[in-house]
């Protein structure tokens, strides 16, 4: 065969490999759904992630929080569940024990990105269950005591309540009716606001969502009846969600407040007196301290079709915690994380509190049952609160709702 024969027949099989060469590798698109709102966090980080690679791409879904739940369930019971959700930290047990959520926990000890010792304990505990990691803390958030420094000078009070009789004490001094300002404003309301205010006092009582009915859980309740009979607080709080309950210390018809970070941006605009935050009263002098613990985890469904490119989202999103707080407002959930300036002298020195606070911090349960336990809680203290029952007797309700509910 002459040479350019063979050159010929090698021109024509460099063709054919050509003309089948295999494409390149289909981008993969991971489906995740989160609440609507919270200052437009999951859709920014979604927008960032896509735009940082291009091997996957987050297709965003934003629901309303009161339906996410039961969209949620009715999604992975048919098979339509998305890849990656964002939870409320509270509900994430349910979908964990129901065996709904992958087991990260071999994925993040082999992680380069996530680092679970610098996280917060609680937000932490609330990703796990049965000893195996589920989610990671998408960021946290907790409660304090908002206080007025230009009442409480007036009335001649030096520091911020320590106890839980000086915080009665201190309203009582602080009232002033005459000028439509109470003592204190919290959220009593019957959800899981209410909840989330009244359990860390049950804690800080020796309590648990599994004990309610400790004699220190029933001195807080009947402290919380003693706000609304003497019209230290007003009775709106039994209605009142906590953002429209500061409201009323941030307009200065209220001398103290239990409230969030959530509250700083307005409190900094709008507050026309000098405001500051320390940590929430314990029930004795150097008692046990506690707080409530909010915010969301993200975790992938267990029947993804793309588990690694899911994780690597959920790397992406803890990768981002020093945006968390300058961008959207939001508490990261680690210790490693330092929170800017903010050019607010009194938002700087809160925010610090808020961190100190979060030391203390418990998760609501966790517990697949939560909402269950949640309502038992919130309607002991509205009964109470209203005068349906005593203090004890409401607490004792709740108690045997709770036994029969955690065994």
């Amino acid at each position: 065969m002459s040479l350019s024969r063979l050159a010929f027949l090698a021109t024509l099989a460099l063709s054919s490999v050509s003309m089948f060469t295999l494409p390149a590798a289909a981008q993969v698109t991971v489906k995740m759904w989160s609440i609507d709102g919270d200052n437009g966090l999951y859709t920014k980080l979604a927008e960032d992630f896509n735009a940082s690679q291009s091997e996957v791409v987050i297709e965003s879904r934003l629901l309303a929080f009161d339906d996410l739940v039961n969209e949620a369930l009715k999604a992975f019971a048919t098979g339509q569940a998305p890849d990656i959700i964002s939870l409320d930290n509270p509900d994430f047990a349910l979908f964990s024990s129901r065996g709904a959520m992958l087991d990260i926990t071999e994925r993040v000890a082999n992680s380069d990105v996530i680092d679970t010792s610098v996280y917060y304990e609680g937000p932490l505990a609330s990703a796990m269950w049965d000893g195996k990691l589920y989610g990671l803390p998408k960021a946290t958030n907790t409660i304090a005591l908002f206080y007025n420094k230009d009442l409480f000078a007036k009335a001649g009070i030096t520091e911020p309540p320590q106890t839980w009789d000086e915080l009665l004490e201190d309203a009582r001094k602080l009232n002033d009716p005459a000028n439509n300002v109470y003592g204190i404003t919290f959220s009593a309301r019957a959800g899981e606001e209410g909840t989330f205010q009244f359990l860390p006092w049950v804690q800080m009582g020796g309590g648990s969502f599994k004990e309610v009915n400790t004699p220190g859980a029933v001195k807080a309740l009947e402290i919380w009846k003693t706000l609304i009979d003497e019209k230290l607080a007003s009775q709106d709080v039994l209605s009142q969600g906590q953002w429209d309950s500061t409201g009323t210390f941030n307009a200065g018809n209220a001398a103290m407040a239990i409230s969030g970070p959530w509250e700083l941006g307005r409190m900094a605009a709008d507050a026309k007196f000098d405001w500051g935050v320390a940590l929430l009263p314990t029930e004795t002098e150097g008692g046990p301290r506690s707080s409530a613990m909010g915010d969301f985890n993200l975790g992938i469904f267990a029947n993804s079709q793309h588990p690694d490119e899911a994780f690597k989202v959920i790397e992406y999103f803890a990768s981002q915690s020093d945006r968390l707080f300058p961008e959207f407002s939001n508490i990261p959930p680690r210790s490693d994380v330092p929170l800017p300036a903010t050019g607010d002298a009194r938002t700087d020195a809160a925010l610090k509190v808020f961190q100190e606070q979060l030391q203390y911090a418990q998760p609501r349960g966790p517990h697949p049952e939560w909402q269950k336990i949640s309502k038992a809680i919130y309607d002991a203290f509205q009964a109470a609160m209203t005068g349906q029952m005593s203090a004890k007797d409401a607490l004792d309700q709740a108690q045997a709702t709770i036994s029969g509910i955690v065994g």
